[in-house]
């Protein structure tokens, strides 16, 4: 993908670079035509009202109209077609400037007969005509060119993005491997615990003691292997973070040493920079997301505080939290966390709300929790069957013990309050 990528880079740099050119060229025409016609405009003037002022124009369209050719001609010299054309294109501007300095000569000299046959021949404007023709010739050509790489920079954007097809159906091509193999251990795995548990009981009654041995080793083996797996997902983590910030470490080695003036370099660090930012920050959301850390180290109110303060700075929307300290379960205190998560995810997507409000009280046999804002509101009476998010948030209370309150109508805001047992429930709550 890496390859893929670098080589589509390359490609529309060199065709971006190669459209700039073109798109110069053109301007410079552009430019040059301006010029001729502002010293034509200017002359005229001069010639009809004796004005000095009006050749200022002439005079700085006539200088600048030799640098506009040299520009023209050294951003044509690879192309036989243009040069060709800028030939031509300078032999008529040539004429016309020749033409204009006699006219202007001889209206200095005061020589009035030849200066109408001067200014009333043909010639000047079939100059002019030739000198519009030839730039738009030229013009003609760049756009033909500028289409051209316009078609290869589509090119390599479609390579690009087939050959990332191709990685990507190969990947889930071997990801579905993978899970075909996983699934056919899975099966030997237990077809050979249903082999040994039947030689169990058949070899039960001559080697109780050594089989008890074994299923004690078994036991152990499994919780072993259990928090290996644990302790392998934990390194997953914090490799993850350690080449990230190893990563990012690099990049501002990379920018203290490479020439940011330049800005196209300096767009790509900064595009490179906001990338792993991008990356580390989806890193530690879908873990936050999936199990928060803050919670088993940190607390209920301490992970709630950071939930509402990230929250905040996400959304723009003002918090007013008001935690108090609680003891409760880690599956009591993971339902009040996911609760409150999940009601502000509804308010940032739904509500439309400026401000809301999350409290927690601990009161000696329950604690109360409650989500306020001051958002559009809903009917309660309306929601929709495929609304889960409301259904889910009332079976996490309820399995805790608790019971959900929500109250909420049109343009008055929205109110989720719960309340949860602090003390142990009975076996009978629970099955309920």
């Amino acid at each position: 993908m890496v390859s893929v990528s670098e080589l589509g880079y390359k490609q529309t740099r060199q065709s971006l670079a190669n459209l700039t050119h073109t798109y110069n060229t053109s301007a410079s025409v552009s430019s040059l035509l301006q010029e001729m016609l502002d010293a034509e405009t200017g002359l005229r003037g001069y010639l009809l009202t004796s004005d000095e002022a009006y050749l200022q124009p002439y005079t700085d369209s006539i200088k600048g109209i030799n640098s506009s050719l040299e520009n023209i001609r050294q951003r044509l010299a690879d192309s036989p077609q243009g040069m060709n054309l800028y030939v031509r294109l300078a032999r008529s501007i040539n004429r016309k400037a020749a033409e204009m300095d006699l006219s202007l000569e001889l209206f200095r000299q005061g020589n009035a007969d030849a200066l109408k046959f001067v200014m009333f021949t043909d010639m000047g404007n079939t100059d002019m005509t030739n000198i519009r023709e030839l730039a738009k010739g030229l013009q003609s050509m760049n756009q033909t060119y500028a289409d051209a790489i316009q078609n290869d920079i589509g090119a390599s954007i479609f390579l690009a993005r087939m050959g990332v097809a191709t990685i990507t159906v190969i990947g889930v091509f071997a990801f579905y491997l993978y899970l075909r193999q996983t699934n056919m251990i899975e099966r030997l795995h237990k077809r050979e615990q249903a082999l040994q548990s039947e030689e169990r009981t058949r070899l039960e009654e001559l080697v109780m003691d050594r089989t008890a041995t074994l299923t004690e080793l078994a036991t152990h083996l499994q919780q072993v292997r259990e928090d290996e797996r644990g302790h392998l997902a934990r390194e997953l983590h914090d490799e993850l973070g350690a080449l990230l910030t190893a990563a990012k470490l690099d990049v501002a080695r990379l920018k203290s040493r490479i020439d940011m003036g330049n800005p196209e370099v300096a767009d790509r660090v900064k595009h490179l920079t906001e990338t792993l930012n991008s990356g580390i920050a989806l890193k530690r959301r879908i873990v936050e997301d999936l199990r928060p850390s803050s919670l088993a180290n940190l607390g209920l109110s301490t992970s709630l505080e950071i939930l509402t303060s990230e929250f905040a700075q996400r959304s723009g929307i003002e918090i007013e939290a008001n935690l108090e300290a609680v003891d409760l379960s880690d599956a009591t205190e993971l339902t009040i966390y996911r609760l409150v998560q999940e009601s502000l995810t509804n308010v940032g997507k739904y509500a439309n709300a400026s401000k809301v409000q999350v409290t927690v009280h601990n009161y000696p046999t329950y604690v109360a929790v409650q989500i306020q804002d001051n958002g559009e509101g809903f009917d309660i009476n309306n929601i929709r069957p495929s609304s889960h998010g409301l259904a889910g948030m009332r079976h996490r209370v309820e399995a805790a013990g608790g019971r959900l309150t929500i109250n909420s109508s049109m343009g008055d805001g929205t109110s989720i309050s719960a309340v949860i047992p602090t003390v142990s429930m009975t076996t009978g709550a629970v099955t309920a």
